[in-house]
């Protein structure tokens, strides 16, 4: 498939749905079974974080009963950026050819799965997101909805990257796109992960497409949400943000224009025909 007649692409390849958890006993088993029925031939990684509500076993039952489900043990609870990038080298490095980011909550409908892997035949990354036409949000207080929207156009303005759903947590990842963009340095956590992956992949000059989603607030377990990756995403947003501008004056983009000489970086579904992968 082509980017806009531009750039082929070549298959994907077998995917990984990769699901953290953390204390999310009731919610696991109904996930991976709607993974399952939504793209059979995916697989699941469970990377739990030594859950003390038994999640971790969960997960070992799931997996003993189905073949396409794996699971990671980690040693206690490091955050969601480092069950991710651990997923992402586990995946790398037993040959998935797309890496796919869910939550465990149910807040990302799996139904949605063959709508992001459709789109990443002409892309890659494809961003499940709320705040493109098409996309919305369950449940949501008018509050959150506010703090949500207003992280993505702080992020946005920042960062340079015309990405609506920068903060978006539901992605589909090609291989080639983690490994070029430079997955050992990052260190960042929650809501400022997805930031950081969001700007290094667009700052590389690799094609972005956002497809709506709804996004349905968990009905069961706490949100990990706190503070603390509040305060971490705006200072380490506004730091970037300043390092981008310093680089732009001292002539040391990040852009990579050799790889990528469509002049296209993103695009939404739904803007134009002509945007859609294969359009």
């Amino acid at each position: 498939m082509t980017d806009g007649g531009q750039r082929r692409y070549g298959p994907l390849g077998t995917a990984l749905v990769i699901i953290p958890t953390y204390d999310e006993a009731d919610n696991i088993q109904p996930v991976v079974s709607r993974v399952r029925e939504a793209v059979p031939e995916a697989h699941i990684l469970i990377a739990d974080d030594n859950s003390p509500d038994g999640t971790g076993k969960i997960a070992d039952e799931l997996a003993a009963e189905d073949d396409h489900v794996h699971v990671m043990h980690r040693k206690g609870k490091e955050g969601l950026g480092a069950a991710y990038l651990a997923g992402f080298r586990w995946g790398i490095d037993n040959g998935y050819g797309v890496l796919i980011e869910m939550d465990a909550d149910g807040s990302h409908p799996p139904e949605e799965l063959p709508r992001l892997l459709t789109a990443l035949g002409g892309a890659d990354l494809v961003i499940g997101s709320r705040w493109v036409p098409g996309g919305r949000i369950v449940n949501w207080p008018k509050s959150r909805e506010f703090l949500s929207r207003g992280a993505s156009t702080y992020s946005r303005l920042l960062l340079d990257v015309d990405v609506r759903d920068v903060t978006a947590g539901f992605r589909a990842f090609r291989k080639e796109t983690l490994e070029g963009i430079g997955m050992d340095s990052i260190a960042s956590q929650g809501y400022c992960f997805q930031v950081d992956l969001t700007r290094r992949t667009v700052h590389a000059g690799y094609h972005v497409v956002e497809v709506p989603i709804t996004f349905v607030e968990r009905e069961r377990g706490d949100s990990k949400m706190s503070r603390d990756i509040m305060a971490e995403a705006l200072w380490r947003i506004a730091a970037w943000g300043v390092e981008g501008r310093v680089k732009k004056v001292l002539g040391r983009g990040e852009s990579r224009t050799d790889e990528r000489s469509d002049g296209r970086s993103h695009s939404r579904e739904g803007d134009r025909e002509s945007d859609r992968p294969g359009g």
